[in-house]
């Protein structure tokens, strides 16, 4: 025994001396946040309207792993495959971390064989991006999908999804907001109609797609310089890409002598009418605007594809102009469960991204700047005592509420102070309180308090359960 001591001793010893060398940083890492409860209650508030938005428009639900087989997620974000996290191979697979939640959606109808879902899904996806915490980009976050899935009608689909945002945004009251919409068949023959190679597409695509951040000169020269495209094409996309508006916009391109010429263009436009015809009848075109700069990066996209956008408000004051961008982002993907098929057996497939982050950063800020009491519980009732020795009875009164599903806490200590019991509800925003005493409990009688009048009643022990929700219904 003596001999181990003094060989634990020893390796205490060496142990010791290397104390100061190793300071453990207590951090997130990069792109990634922790969220207390004020935070967490602000996102609870938001995914509650979402989802309660994706169940009214009949989804239901489904989950998947957090990482895929790295070949099921390779080739099918164009550029931005580079930003997929790999994982060390585990026991012969390799792995990578979901980058969105729309592959794996398409993995999983092909997997199961399913034609026909409309689902949603929240959950979180990871990207090797370089973060941008203050606009809610981070390496680690959230998204909220919504997906049809299923051979139907032109647009109907299409439409519904556009109607969905338009009720997320103005529920959750965010200001100010256009949804741009465009379709890539549209773009395509733009770029044909333009003189782009078939196989610059794509490519051109992401370049057209940062319209948004950085201006026209910029995205000409990464064309021309970087991208290898001619300068009299790059002018001639130049001439499309600046033009937005509605039917009329629709109308003119449709009577365009180089584009009305272009087959794939031609049903693009044909189909993007029809679009709008019925987001007249959903009362939305007010929020709509057919942009043909709209080109979302990703490769999978083949039809309507749609970006909703918040329009910077004077009073707002945000670090930077436009600084928040897109809210959310969708469009229609027909071939990507094919590519997951043996036999290539497509499934059309159109959805929408909320981009739940960004929301939350406004939110947040928007919260700090009123300074609003946020509640972190939902705790109905604080159950009280007014004497010594009645930890029991709070106890026993405690059980029967939680029994009967009401929300209720009481202090752990055995003797509390009264006061020290009313001011937690006052810090905590808990509505009541029932206080039990001798005279009470010889009475049959529960006083309830009213936190915020200081009304006193008291009411039968059998009765409370009924009257805490009645009370509280009206909170």
């Amino acid at each position: 025994i003596a001999k181990e001591v003094a060989k634990l001793l020893e390796m205490k010893a060496q142990l010791g001396t290397d104390e100061g060398k190793h300071k453990f940083v207590l951090k997130t890492p990069k792109g990634t946040r922790d969220f207390g409860p004020k935070e967490m209650a602000i996102r609870e508030r938001a995914f509650r309207a979402i989802i309660s938005c994706f169940k009214r428009h009949g989804a239901e639900v489904i989950d998947t792993p957090v990482f895929e087989l790295k070949e099921t997620l390779t080739g099918k974000y164009g550029e931005d495959s580079k930003l997929i996290y790999d994982l060390k191979d585990q026991g012969g697979e390799l792995l990578s971390l979901r980058y969105d939640l729309t592959v794996p959606f398409a993995r999983y109808l092909a997997m199961n064989k399913i034609t026909n879902i409309k689902r949603y899904h929240i959950a979180k996806v990871y990207r090797r991006d370089n973060p941008a915490m203050t606009r809610g980009r981070y390496r680690e976050f959230y998204q909220c999908d919504f997906d049809i899935a299923g051979q139907f009608d032109p647009m109907i689909p299409d439409a519904e999804c556009l109607k969905i945002v338009h009720e997320i945004l103005s529920d959750l009251q965010l200001g100010d907001f256009v949804i741009k919409v465009n379709d890539r068949r549209i773009l395509d023959g733009m770029f044909a109609v333009c003189g782009v190679p078939d196989s610059k597409f794509r490519t051109i695509c992401s370049s057209v797609d940062k319209l948004d951040k950085v201006p026209w000169e910029e995205v000409r020269s990464e064309m021309v310089g970087e991208k290898g495209l001619s300068p009299e094409a790059a002018d001639r996309i130049g001439e499309y890409v600046q033009l937005h508006g509605g039917l009329d916009l629709i109308e003119q391109l449709l009577q365009d002598p180089k584009l009305s010429q272009n087959k794939v263009a031609k049903e693009g436009l044909g189909d993007m009418k029809l679009l709008f015809e019925y987001l007249t009848l959903f009362g939305i075109t007010g929020k709509i605007s057919f942009d043909l700069s709209l080109a979302r990066g990703l490769d999978y996209y083949t039809g309507v594809i749609f970006e909703a956008v918040l329009l910077q408000q004077e009073n707002e004051h945000l670090e930077e102009p436009g600084s928040v961008g897109s809210v959310a982002g969708g469009g229609r993907y027909d071939g990507l469960v094919g590519m997951f098929d043996a036999k290539g057996r497509k499934v059309p497939c159109v959805g929408v991204s909320i981009g739940i982050e960004r929301i939350f950063s406004i939110l947040e800020r928007r919260l700090e700047a009123s300074e609003e009491k946020i509640r972190t519980t939902e705790t109905q009732v604080l159950v009280a005592s007014a004497q010594k020795k009645l930890l029991e009875e709070r106890l026993r009164l405690i059980s029967e509420l939680w029994d009967a599903g009401i929300k209720a806490e009481m202090l752990y200590k055995k003797n509390p102070k009264l006061l020290n019991q009313l001011q937690y509800c006052e810090e905590t925003g808990i509505p009541l309180v029932a206080i039990v005493g001798e005279q009470e409990l010889k009475d049959g009688v529960v006083k309830l308090r009213i936190v915020a009048t200081r009304e006193e009643v008291n009411v039968r022990r059998e009765s409370l359960v009924e009257e805490i929700r009645i009370r509280t219904s009206q909170c």
